[in-house]
């Protein structure tokens, strides 16, 4: 990692960030603090503080760029207009499942109990998340008007079992129950299928 003295003024935390990532998912949350990323990145012990409080906010901005990384990848999927909605679809359960399979600990953060259960979650993490939420939304209504899910059923909760299906396979994989990384594939194909099939298309 580069030195301190290196970094443009605004690009400290970034950098933070990424550092920070790299570390819980090498090593855990708990292998995570402020003093130790200082000695990783090279920089002050009080320079992490001036990005971030403690700990949690540190965290919570992690999740925060969890989102954001999410939320591009979908969109890129889903505004792929030179192939079907089927296709897109099928392309979104991949990278959703494959993501976390990929950043176990990121996801953790992302959706877990270490910031959502307590009210740990930033503002600034839910002025990201909450926005991804509703826009997985807006993909299950267009995908209920092209056919692809259920029409005669509520968007918002058609969202929900959607999202928690593609939830429960990542968890089965991060926690290593009755799945593994060689089921992904299989598993992604057999979660699309069912669904495109609960509405209708054979």
């Amino acid at each position: 990692m580069t030195s301190g003295s290196s970094y443009h003024h605004g690009d400290l935390r970034s950098a933070l960030i990424e550092a920070a990532t790299i570390i819980i998912e090498d090593s855990g949350i708990d292998a995570l603090s402020l003093r130790k990323l200082a000695e990783v990145t090279g920089v002050s012990r009080t320079a992490p503080y001036h990005h971030f409080k403690d700990k949690n906010a540190l965290l919570s901005a992690i999740a925060a760029k969890g989102f954001d990384d999410w939320h591009a990848s979908a969109r890129a999927i889903f505004e792929q207009e030179d192939v079907t909605p089927a296709t897109r679809f099928r392309r979104f359960i991949h990278q959703y499942v494959n993501y976390a399979a990929n950043h176990p600990q990121v996801y953790e953060l992302m959706f877990g109990r270490t910031l959502w259960h307590n009210d740990q979650a930033t503002a600034q993490l839910k002025d990201i998340a909450y926005p991804c939420f509703q826009y997985q939304l807006t993909m299950t209504r267009t995908w209920q008007s092209s056919g692809l899910l259920p029409e005669d059923q509520d968007a918002l909760r058609l969202a929900q079992v959607t999202w928690s299906t593609l939830h429960g396979i990542a968890r089965l994989l991060i926690d290593g129950i009755y799945a593994d990384e060689s089921h992904i594939s299989e598993m992604c194909d057999c979660a699309a299928e069912v669904f495109i099939r609960s509405a209708g298309l054979k």
